[in-house]
């Protein structure tokens, strides 16, 4: 087993399961940016380790969220493989993969949960479970060395959304059949008890649409679907007419829709430019945005850049989420800008619950399941830490378990796991179409402190003096028209760096460039103690 992501961090879940030369990949996530990866759109798996895996005989995802499917068009540029999975996670998947150019046609094989499969050497099974968005699985594995589970992200509701709560007796049956491993979701262990019913949630959404008198706004995660259920259906019961905003939330509530994981009351569902023409007690908004991310509709209605609604004193906003680790600065921001325009902002545990399970519901996944070894996923290293010493309190003793990192290579036994080396498990930083490297984002990090700083200097093709006084060009170091002795002194480092150069007969332009980079370098430190990228330009008159 070879873990790909989604150990020691949130997001970009990926694990190889191998039997001699044949391979199953089981999920392909992305993950956010960090703060320090700046201008990064996300995270993936670098998946060209795959060509030292064996053969790869298809990926099986566990359910829709882009932290399980985001990356799939970059496991498949690599390695076109059929894809299993529920019908929604499949038509989520291939709306991710479409819209990635460059990566072929999806490959998609709908798997109905207790339908087993057969893919190269391995017999796979989906089982029903509890999360935030509709038909998420267990993965059950079975190989000649035995049978690996793995729970997906799930939670123990008794009363979801759809009346279709885990199936627990599967899942019992499957802990008779003498489990190998388990590797189990670990995002909420810290949490003490059980994750409240997703219900909670619509009886506080009825209360707010009961006492709100002007316009409601509701942000959530685009692929919640179950959250998106329970807006449609309150709204038609307090007569308002829903209005989806944002590219994500409308693809997701399209795919959805069409394939009966969410039922919209008829009439409820109106275009967005309608609102205009429907009196405040009667329209809710569904929007993108709960991130606070710059360019979401929601952040964009609140800072009056949106072309169809603009918030206005009356309307009642409700963030239906809770932040990602790193979000809570813009998620702030939009709040406030929200509040300046003079809407009601509700947020908090009143209108979220959590999809993942709390600390019982593992120990519950742990009993049903009963295997020999354990593996703690999902999750930072905390909270792997602290999934194997709950597994502990069920009866999996620390040597049957273990805490994996990003690319280790995990050979199972009916006894141990043991670690056997590892593989380059890195990590893909895309921008826009295209990967971003670690010197890219370098440049990007010195750019944002410290500025650039660009000398164009123009040279006599002939004997290589200047033709013309240096021009100096400064973005994000200082401003030129208030700099100017600086501006003049740099000038003067730079005639005198070309002057040595022609002094000593250096010719190359890499070597002019270095010593006008170096000479220009100094200088700036010792006067303003920063580093500015510095990019000589030499032009030929």
């Amino acid at each position: 087993m070879i873990p790909l992501g989604g150990l020691g961090e949130i997001g970009k879940n990926c694990t190889v399961l191998r039997y001699g030369a044949d391979a199953l990949v089981v999920d392909a996530g992305l993950k956010f940016p960090e703060e320090e990866e700046l201008g990064i759109d996300f995270v993936v798996p670098d998946y060209r380790v795959l060509a030292q895996l064996g053969t790869v005989h298809g990926a099986v995802l566990t359910h829709g969220h882009e932290d399980h499917v985001g990356s799939l068009p970059y496991l498949l540029r690599v390695t076109p493989v059929p894809v299993y999975g529920t019908p929604l996670t499949l038509g989520l998947a291939r709306r991710r993969v479409e819209e990635t150019p460059g990566t072929g046609r999806l490959t998609a094989v709908p798997v109905e949960p207790r339908r087993r499969v057969r893919i190269g050497p391995f017999e796979v099974e989906l089982v029903h479970v509890n999360h935030s968005i509709p038909q998420a699985c267990a993965v059950v594995v079975r190989t000649p060395a035995g049978t690996v589970v793995w729970s997906g992200d799930f939670k123990f509701d008794q009363t979801p959304i759809d009346d279709r709560p885990t199936d627990f007796s599967r899942l019992a049956e499957i802990g008779e059949e003498r489990v190998l491993a388990v590797l189990m979701d670990s995002t909420n262990v810290e949490r003490p008890g059980y994750a409240p019913s997703e219900r909670l949630v619509g009886q506080a959404l009825d209360e707010i649409f009961a006492r709100a008198s002007g316009r409601i706004l509701v942000t959530t995660f685009a692929s919640n679907v179950h959250r998106l259920q329970q807006v449609f259906a309150t709204a038609a019961r307090h007569g308002r007419k829903v209005a989806v905003a944002g590219r994500s939330m409308v693809d997701t509530v399209t795919i959805a829709s069409e394939l009966g994981a969410l039922a919209i009351p008829r009439g409820t569902l109106v275009p967005l430019e309608q609102v205009r023409g429907l009196r405040d007690p009667q329209v809710a908004i569904l929007t993108a945005g709960s991130q606070g991310e710059p360019l979401s509709a929601l952040t964009r209605m609140a800072t009056g850049q949106h072309r169809t609604v603009t918030i206005k004193r009356g309307d009642t906003v409700i963030f239906s989420a809770t932040p990602i680790p790193g979000n809570e600065g813009m998620v702030a921001r939009t709040i406030d800008h929200l509040y300046r325009q003079g809407a009601e902002v509700i947020h908090g545990p009143s209108v979220h619950v959590s999809g993942h399970a709390c600390q019982e519901e593992l120990k519950l996944m742990l009993t049903l399941l009963r295997p020999r070894l354990f593996i703690p996923v999902h999750g930072e290293y905390r909270h792997l830490v602290l999934n194997r010493r709950l597994a502990r309190e069920v009866g999996i003793p620390e040597e049957r378990s273990t805490i994996a990192e990003n690319g280790q290579i995990l050979e199972l036994s009916s006894e141990r796991v043991t670690h056997r080396g590892s593989v380059d498990a890195g990590s893909v930083l895309v921008d826009g179409l295209g990967g971003v490297g670690a010197i890219v984002l370098r440049d990007r990090r010195q750019l944002a402190q410290d500025g650039i700083l660009i000398a164009l200097v123009a040279l006599d093709r002939q004997t290589g003096d200047l033709v013309m006084e240096p021009d100096i060009v400064s973005r994000g170091f200082v401003y030129v028209r208030e700099s100017g002795e600086l501006i003049d002194e740099s000038k003067r480092k730079v005639r005198e760096a070309v002057t040595r150069c022609r002094e000593r007969g250096v010719t190359e332009w890499a070597a002019i460039r270095s010593a006008i980079r170096e000479a220009l370098g100094r200088f700036l430190f010792d006067r303003t103690r920063r580093q500015p990228m510095i990019l000589p330009m030499l032009v030929e008159v």
